[in-house]
C-alpha cells in the first residue's frame, strides 16, 4: 500500500517516516488511508474526489482558513486546539495539498482517542452533536463568511433545487415521471413557500454565516468517556450560508424514526424527543450568537432541508439516478417518499417544534 502512494506521502511534512498505510473509513466520496509513522503518530491521507469537488484549491483555502481561525478561538477559551478541531498538514513546499499524477491529496492528524457514531445510542448522543455544531457556530461567529469560496454553488438554495426538479420533469430522461406523479405534485405544491430563507438572506434580514452543510451525527467526534462532542470533522462543504440550514439538516437526518430509504412509511416519523435533545444542545452551544430571527426560523430550516433533500432524490430518480448511488431501480423514489413523509410530519408538528425552540 505504501509503495502505491510513496510519492504522495513524501510530499507532506509528517513528523517521521511513514511505516504503515491502510485503507480507512467507509466514505463514498474520497479515498482515505490511515498512516502511522515511526514515532507512532497517525495521519489521515485522503485523495479528494475532484469530480465532486472541482475546485480543490478553493476547498482547501476554506478548510485551512476555518481551522486556523478555530484554533485561535479555542486557545482563547482555554481549550486544546489539537483535539477540538482538525489539524491539516501542508506539503513540504508549503502548498495546502498535493496535486500530481496520482491526483489531489490532503493530510491531517488522526484523533485516535475520539469516536464517531452513525446513529445515536440515546438522545444524549444527539444532544452532544447538537452542542458541538452549535459551538462550531459560536466559535466562527466572527469569521468573515463572505470571504469563503462557494465551492458548490447553490448547494442549499431550495428554489434553485425546485428549478432543477422542474427541468427533470420536463426532460423525463428515464421515462419515470408517470410513476412519480404523486411525489411531483407534493413537491410542486410547496414551491411557492420554499424561498423564504433565501429572500430574507437577500434582504439582509438574516446574517451570512460559516456553515458546515453536512451536519450528520458521524461528522462530530465524541469523547468515549464523557460522551461530549469534541470535534467537528468533514469540512469539505464549509461555505457561506445559513445556520438554520445546518440545524435543519441535522434534524432531517437524525430525528427521523426510520432509515432514509425505509419503504414502510408508517415507520417514518419525526421524533420530538430527539428534536428537543438536539435543539437544547445546539442552542446551548451557540451561546446566544443567533439572532431572534434565526432562532424563530429553526423549525422552518428543518422543514426546508427535508423538502430540499426529497426534491433532490426525486429529481435524480427522474434523471435516471446519475448523482446518488442506488441499490435498486426505485431507490431514489423511496428516499424521496421518506423525506416527504417527514415534511408532512413537520408541518403537522410545527407548533410543537416552535414551542421547543422557545423553551430553550
Amino acid at each position: 500500500m505504501i509503495e502505491n502512494v510513496r510519492t504522495v506521502i513524501a510530499a507532506f511534512a509528517f513528523d517521521g517516516a511513514v511505516e504503515k498505510a491502510e485503507p480507512f473509513g467507509s466514505g463514498h466520496i474520497n479515498d482515505t488511508l490511515l498512516l502511522t509513522t515511526a514515532k507512532g503518530t497517525q495521519y489521515i491521507l485522503q485523495k479528494m474526489n475532484t469530480y465532486v469537488f472541482t475546485r480543490p484549491q478553493e476547498l482547501m483555502e476554506n478548510v485551512f482558513g476555518v481551522t486556523e481561525f478555530l484554533k485561535k478561538r479555542i486557545v482563547e477559551q482555554g481549550g486544546d486546539p489539537n483535539r477540538e478541531t482538525l489539524t491539516f498538514i501542508q506539503t513540504r513546499d508549503g502548498a495546502l495539498y498535493y496535486n500530481g499524477p496520482e491526483g489531489a491529496w490532503r493530510a491531517y492528524r488522526f484523533q485516535s482517542d475520539l469516536i464517531g457514531l452513525n446513529a445515536p445510542r440515546s438522545p444524549r448522543d444527539f444532544y452532544a452533536s447538537g452542542k458541538a455544531y452549535g459551538r462550531f457556530q459560536m466559535l466562527l461567529s466572527d469569521y468573515p463568511a463572505e470571504t469563503l469560496h462557494e465551492t458548490i454553488p447553490h448547494f442549499h438554495d431550495t428554489p434553485e433545487r425546485m428549478k432543477q426538479l422542474r427541468a427533470a420533469i420536463e426532460k423525463d430522461a428515464a421515462g419515470r415521471a408517470a410513476s412519480a406523479q404523486a411525489e411531483i405534485d407534493f413537491a410542486l405544491a410547496r414551491e411557492s413557500s420554499c424561498g423564504i430563507v433565501m429572500e430574507l438572506q437577500n434582504q439582509g434580514a438574516l446574517p451570512l454565516r460559516v456553515t458546515h452543510n453536512d451536519t450528520k451525527l458521524n461528522n462530530v467526534l465524541l469523547d468515549p468517556r464523557t460522551g461530549e462532542g469534541v470535534c467537528v470533522i468533514d469540512l469539505d462543504t464549509v461555505m457561506p450560508g445559513q445556520a438554520i440550514f445546518d440545524f435543519g439538516d441535522s434534524i432531517r437526518y437524525g430525528a427521523s424514526t426510520a432509515a432514509e430509504d425505509e419503504k414502510d412509511l408508517s415507520r417514518v416519523a419525526l421524533d420530538l424527543d430527539l428534536f428537543e435533545a438536539y435543539t437544547r444542545g445546539f442552542l446551548e452551544g451557540c451561546n446566544n450568537v443567533l439572532t431572534p430571527a434565526e432562532k424563530g426560523l429553526l423549525p422552518t430550516g428543518a422543514w426546508m432541508m427535508t423538502l430540499e433533500c426529497g426534491v433532490r432524490f426525486l429529481a435524480d430518480y427522474l434523471n435516471g439516478d446519475v448523482y446518488f448511488k442506488t441499490a435498486y431501480p426505485d431507490h431514489n423514489l423511496v428516499r424521496a417518499r421518506t423525506q416527504f413523509k417527514l415534511v408532512r410530519e413537520m408541518e403537522e408538528k410545527q407548533d410543537q417544534m416552535q414551542a421547543i425552540v422557545a423553551k430553550y
